[in-house]
């Protein structure tokens, strides 16, 4: 494990595993905005009046949150390709972005509902009977108030998300896990890449971590004021 040797050839070749941790916070950032999208939006559909909204939410959020995320990753890689005789071809990159931002927008989802229904009922018929539609009173009023409810549970679907991007690997992608994968394989050198893989998930996991539970302390102490 402390073989200097080894971590001599690990920091010798640092930079290809650097390249690959930026690909990875890349990769991150775009999954997640397209997550928060998706989240949003269906969260907001899960609390509508309207059953076939609700259903549509529903449908989306079972689908993702049931299947494999390696498996969503080799149809949208593979599978599109064959199935539309080569027309829908997406980059490795889109297709980290498309597949891990789909399947944690519906984990998202579920956090925007539950912080939604958290807020009482009258505040959306007040809204309403004000003049607002759904949608602005969503935006304005009840998103809102919602967001410090549900920011420490979002956090650590953020951290899940950065965790998850590294499934890119079995599509080769050249992400952080990729590239430890590989660079471990050609040298046969494990340990130091795999440590050094570990502590770069930390660098990017932790302070979001870190910041959802300084989010929930705050709320508990305001909530027992």
């Amino acid at each position: 494990m402390f073989d200097l040797t080894s971590w001599g050839a690990y920091l010798n070749d640092f930079g290809q595993f650097f390249n690959g941790f930026l690909f990875t916070i890349a990769l991150s950032i775009g999954s997640f905005i397209l997550a928060m999208i998706l989240g949003v939006l269906f969260g907001a559909l899960s609390t509508s009046k309207n059953s076939f909204s609700r259903l549509i939410a529903r449908t989306f959020v079972e689908f993702y949150q049931n299947t494999p995320l390696l498996v969503q990753f080799m149809i949208v890689f593979y599978g599109l390709p064959l199935i539309t005789n080569h027309i829908i071809m997406i980059s490795i990159y889109w297709t980290g972005v498309l597949c891990v931002g789909l399947y944690h927008g519906a984990y998202i989802a579920e956090v925007i509902r539950s912080g939604i229904q958290s807020i009482p009922s009258g505040q959306m018929e007040a809204a309403l009977s004000q003049g607002f539609n759904y949608i602005e009173a969503m935006r304005l009023i009840i998103l809102p108030q919602a967001f410090r409810i549900i920011l420490p549970p979002l956090t650590n679907q953020i951290v899940n998300l950065i965790k998850n991007t590294s499934t890119v690997a079995i599509i080769s992608g050249v992400d952080l896990m990729f590239v430890t994968k590989s660079w471990s394989a050609l040298n046969s050198n494990y340990i130091p890449s795999f440590i050094g893989a570990a502590v770069l998930y930390f660098v990017l996991c932790f302070p979001v971590a870190r910041f959802g539970r300084k989010i929930e302390e705050a709320n508990k102490n305001a909530y027992t004021m």
